[in-house]
């Protein structure tokens, strides 16, 4: 039965006994993401669970109206599969299904749309976004929380195109949020460009909450123009109700639980991050886009969703190797024409970003070599290494493919490396800037020495006072118990300066907007 919102859900989370419901107050700055990340650390996949805190507070003694579930959208396949409404063995062909029959989303008025039910409009937004409880993903540092699972809805400045694209939000202060696109080629970036490159700025909504395949298709890697609202609503199995928003011409999500609206500025950039990233180190900061906010609507006792992220394997990670490998298959088989192509595996310790395995049946001669150039050439920021196997090869097994990579290649005939890749939160590339390219040719990829050698930001974990506690917090809350793993706590490395450390400290003490104030001050003019 389709979703209608984040509630549904939940109740389904719960009858299929993957929901732990925590009642005891809980720290959404120091207690509430550490207590999760302990099961990626320590439980196998089959025994996580989403969580769900009813009484959550924070570092300045606040208690907030609103709950926090985290976990609820991959903490592993059992709960992606609830998330669209099968079992685990069905959730490709649900993938498959989807893509070829959206649903477009159907349209309610705003006395029927959940998601206004409180609304407030600039200048009278009060306490603003920090109203709400928006989690330090990796406290100890982290400058300040992060929205995690926001999804940001924006239109094509030329031909008015929907992206639904899940990107970070870095709270700066009560109307003003930074915006990481990370690269040039995420589609909101390239509507950005096209809003700069008109002199206007560009108009979006950022909604947390709501029925579960509306983040999941958001998190997707769709082509540039396909609706994931249509995809949502295939994958959800009914259209998703949308509503117009309240300060522009866009639809968003009835029965979201938060909506935030404001215009991303063009014409200035802010300093944003350093941020845990799904390569297991922090990405570091940059200049990057400042949302500000203009109104807000949300449910009564809104349920604030959040995504864990970080050190691999996480939530994030699992979310995108579902979506990964039914997407790279479907766009090998039938939009590139290989039939011979069965299979296709990220890999989560590889972020699902870096490392894409092919597997093939019986190809002709030559398919090989078109999937490994077709896979690679699917988005420029994806894709480190790209494997050929057959199909006694499991592509999901790494020992499966060493064994195929030692005695079924020769690397002077069957490897083969191209230029000209976008870095994708990739700590190898030692440049202050992504886009900086000392040899001029981009990062690369191979078709067929994870050394640091140069300064690492943190490794993505809670630091290791904030993980202890969390350790002493599950113990006592009776949960089941844990098999660590190394490593199961953050911890410096070379690139940390003192200044980070203020700033990670000023999270968790619920002190992030002076780190907001301070960054203002940096800011550079997109002229330049």
């Amino acid at each position: 039965m389709p979703y209608r919102d984040l509630r549904d859900y939940i109740a389904e989370l719960d009858k299929r006994d993957l929901l732990q419901v925590v009642d005891a107050p809980v720290c959404k700055d120091t207690e509430l993401v550490p207590l999760v990340r302990l099961q990626f650390r320590g439980l196998p996949e089959a025994e996580r669970r989403a969580f769900w805190f009813k009484q959550v507070t924070d570092q300045r003694g606040r208690n907030f109206d609103a709950s926090v579930v985290l976990g609820s959208l991959g903490c592993s396949r059992a709960v992606y599969a609830a998330a669209l409404g099968v079992e685990a063995d069905g959730i490709g062909a649900r993938w498959a299904e989807a893509q070829a029959n959206h649903l477009p989303p159907e349209a309610v008025a705003a006395a029927d749309a959940p998601c206004k039910e409180v609304v407030f409009a600039a200048p009278e937004l009060g306490d603003g976004v920090d109203r709400f409880p928006h989690l330090v993903s990796t406290p100890g540092f982290d400058p300040a929380p992060f929205i995690t699972a926001g999804v940001w809805v924006t239109r094509d400045p030329e031909d008015g195109s929907y992206n639904l694209g899940i990107y970070r939000g870095m709270i700066k202060a009560p109307d003003r949020i930074g915006c990481a696109t990370d690269v040039p080629t995420q589609h909101l970036a390239i509507q950005w460009e096209k809003a700069r490159r008109m002199g206007k700025p560009l108009e979006a909504a950022v909604f947390i909450g709501g029925p579960p395949a509306l983040l999941l298709a958001a998190a997707s890697k769709v082509p540039y123009g396909v609706d994931e609202y249509g995809l949502a609503g295939a994958l959800n199995g009914a259209p998703v109700p949308v509503v117009q928003a309240e300060t522009f011409d866009a639809l968003v999500p009835a029965n979201a639980e938060l909506v935030i609206e404001g215009v991303i500025r063009t014409d200035t950039l802010e300093p944003e991050a350093p941020f845990g990233e799904a390569s297991g180190y922090l990405g570091p900061r940059k200049m990057e886009k400042i949302f500000e906010v203009k109104a807000i609507t949300h449910r009564q006792e809104p349920i604030y969703q959040g995504i864990i992220s970080e050190f691999p394997p996480s939530e994030s990670t699992v979310m995108r190797k579902v979506a990964f490998d039914s997407i790279y298959l479907n766009h090998l088989k039938n939009n590139c024409n290989i039939p011979s192509v069965t299979k296709v595996a990220c890999h989560e310790m590889a972020g699902c970003n870096m490392m894409f395995v092919i597997q093939l049946d019986r190809p002709a001669i030559g398919q090989p070599w078109q999937a490994l150039r077709a896979a690679a050439a699917f988005d420029a920021s994806l894709g480190k290494y790209f494997i050929a196997v057959d199909s006694d090869i499991d592509p999901d097994s790494l020992e499966s493919v060493i064994w195929a990579m030692a005695f079924s290649t020769q690397p002077h005939r069957d490897a083969e490396i191209i230029r000209g890749k976008v870095p994708r939160l990739d700590p190898s590339v030692p440049s202050s800037s992504d886009m900086d390219y000392p040899d001029g040719q981009g990062a690369s990829a191979m078709l067929i020495n994870a050394c640091r050698e140069h300064p690492y930001l943190p490794v993505s974990l809670p630091r290791q006072d904030f993980m202890e506690k969390a350790r002493e917090r599950w113990a006592e809350l009776g949960l089941p118990a844990l098999n660590l793993s190394d490593p199961w706590h953050g911890y410096p490395l070379s690139d940390w300066t003192e200044e980070n450390a203020d700033e990670a400290e000023k999270a968790v003490t619920g002190r992030y907007f002076e780190t907001g104030e301070k960054l203002v001050q940096r800011r550079k003019s997109t002229s330049d």
